[in-house]
């Protein structure tokens, strides 16, 4: 499995975001905006610190061994009175297939054990993306079930699997 190791999202990794949103994939499988404005990395690092202030969200690029930006850990719509979270990752073109995306997942997931008193995490992944699929397996989250026309994105409504880990489940292998 690929390691990362994840640090807070700033200014200096904008470019890489940038260039990972012009992935197909990316666009396809995430709720990042189509047409994607030009400032929109600078947006969303700015919504992501306002979150960080506040409790709701916390953004995290992950690095590999080199300090090369291999993906995103995004903890969105953090619910400290309900003790939920939504997590997401997203992993750049040319580091898939290596085990980064499960690295990613987990280590946030790790992050979000430790540093919130969350007891409920849930990833919400396109019905269409095996490979999120396999690293939410990999990373421990258990399948409850598919969300029927949950999102709409470029004129189509997607029905997407909720998965879910809860604080006392077993660590992964």
């Amino acid at each position: 499995m690929g390691s990362v190791h994840l640090e807070l999202l700033g200014e200096a990794h904008l470019g890489a975001l940038g260039a990972m949103l012009s992935d197909p994939d990316v666009m396809r499988f995430t709720r990042v905006p189509e047409p994607t404005p030009a400032d929109f990395p600078q947006q969303w690092l700015a919504t992501y610190e306002a979150g960080r202030r506040d409790g709701t969200r916390e953004a995290f690029a992950a690095l590999d061994g080199d300090g090369r930006l291999v993906g995103l850990a995004l903890a969105f719509g953090i619910d400290l009175k309900e003790g939920e979270a939504e997590l997401g990752y997203i992993v750049a073109p040319e580091a898939r297939g290596r085990g980064v995306g499960t690295a990613i997942l987990r280590a946030l997931t790790d992050w979000a054990f430790a540093a919130t008193p969350v007891d409920r995490i849930r990833l919400v992944v396109d019905v269409e993306n095996p490979a999120s699929l396999r690293v939410a397996a990999g990373a421990g989250y258990a399948r409850e079930g598919v969300m029927r026309s949950v999102h709409f994105k470029n004129g189509r409504r997607i029905d997407a699997v909720l998965l879910s880990r809860l604080r006392s489940d077993p660590a992964p292998p």
